[in-house]
């Protein structure tokens, strides 16, 4: 139980719980029933610009107007007793200016009608323009990809076709060049193949999609391929409602994120590699939506997780960008296609890394009735 109140830190009992959470580099504090400040760790101290001293006079109020979505979020715990979380919060006033802010509300029973808040600079939507679904840098190279499509893959057809031609006609020792050149202007053509899908436009035809089937259609396609080393551990709720989306481009995301993971295994060397499977339904998730002040419901979780070696903390700020990849040789180009899938189906993506777990997370809408794909 949190016994740490703000202003008393000399209390021994209170030495484990707040040195827990004082080592989180994420803001989290506690509120009670008025909104006043009864805990925050060092990080909510940095967050809010206050020292613990200063918080423990103030009120939540004073950095947040009260008509802000944030307090309809905190009236909601204390109603219902649930935990929620909420992305792309915009905390704005004099003393505070925070945007994309990424929330997770739970209530602490021990206290009447108090509430852990956790807040963290820059939610999981980030990787998205307001709804959109693609950041600036992908929508440079959906720019780039119409040029490409024209100016590439013409001439590389030629290419390959010549390099083929050669192939037949010469000495062994010449030969594997010839080879070289046609396996090279086939890898091009599947980068400029993947910078195509950004040009793409979104979803338009959508409907009730089995989640699970899309899940154990993407493990038995990587149990028979690249994972057939790995051991796959799924965790699923079968009362999951049917997701709204494209069942080919909801295998596309997860394939990739699978692939990814074993990846990621597969080069650090680990005996051991595993990768979990999973669904979740999580209420009060939401996403900005294509309008000013529209919200979309995202409670429908699947995670991907793997053992493997974590990611750069270098990466994470660019995970979801165009050409960004923390593997030798990588195009840099999956996630950022995964995210601007995710958010053409009006969801969300998010990860979490450390080393020995990396999760993965697709917030996704509910399809409303209609037979599930």
């Amino acid at each position: 139980m949190l016994r740490t109140v703000l202003g008393r830190r000399d209390k021994p009992a209170a030495v484990d719980s707040a040195a827990v959470l004082a080592a989180l580099p994420v803001a989290i504090v506690v509120l009670d029933a008025t909104g006043r400040f009864i805990f925050a760790n060092a990080a909510a101290e940095q967050f809010f610009g206050a020292s613990a001293t200063g918080l423990a006079e103030m009120q939540l109020s004073d950095f947040v107007p009260a008509e802000d979505a944030l307090f309809r979020l905190l009236a909601k715990v204390r109603a219902e007793g649930v935990s929620i979380a909420g992305h792309d919060l915009v905390l704005e006033s004099p003393r505070l200016s925070r945007r994309s802010v990424g929330v997770h509300l739970a209530p602490l029973p021990e206290v009447k009608e108090a509430v852990v808040l956790k807040l963290q600079d820059g939610s999981v939507a980030r990787a998205f323009d307001q709804g959109m679904g693609i950041s600036p840098a992908a929508r440079g190279v959906a720019g780039m990809a119409a040029v490409l499509a024209h100016e590439v893959k013409n001439p590389l057809s030629g290419i390959r076709g010549a390099a083929q031609l050669l192939e037949a006609t010469l000495e062994p020792a010449d030969r594997e060049l010839a080879v070289l050149i046609r396996d090279e202007a086939d890898r091009i053509r599947a980068l400029v193949e993947q910078m195509e899908a950004f040009g793409e436009d979104p979803v338009e035809s959508r409907g009730a999609v089995n989640i699970h089937r899309v899940l154990e259609h993407v493990r038995r396609l990587a149990k028979t391929g690249f994972a057939r080393h790995i051991r796959f551990v799924e965790a699923y709720d079968p009362s999951l409602p049917p997701v709204l989306g494209s069942r080919d481009q909801l295998v596309q995301v997860i394939l990739n994120l699978v692939k990814n993971a074993a990846e990621a295994i597969t080069e650090s060397g680990i005996g051991s590699g595993e990768i979990g499977l999973s669904t979740t339904f999580q209420q009060g998730v939401y996403r900005a939506g294509r309008d000013a002040g529209e919200r979309q419901h995202v409670p429908l979780v699947v995670a991907v997780r793997d053992n493997g070696p974590g990611i750069a903390e270098t990466l994470k700020p660019h995970l979801f960008e165009p050409f960004v990849s923390g593997r030798r040789g990588g195009s840099g180009l999956g996630l950022a296609l995964a995210a601007k899938i995710v958010g053409e189906h009006g969801g969300l993506i998010d990860v979490e890394s450390r080393p020995g777990r990396t999760e993965f997370r697709l917030h996704l809408p509910v399809a409303a009735g209609g037979e599930a794909a």
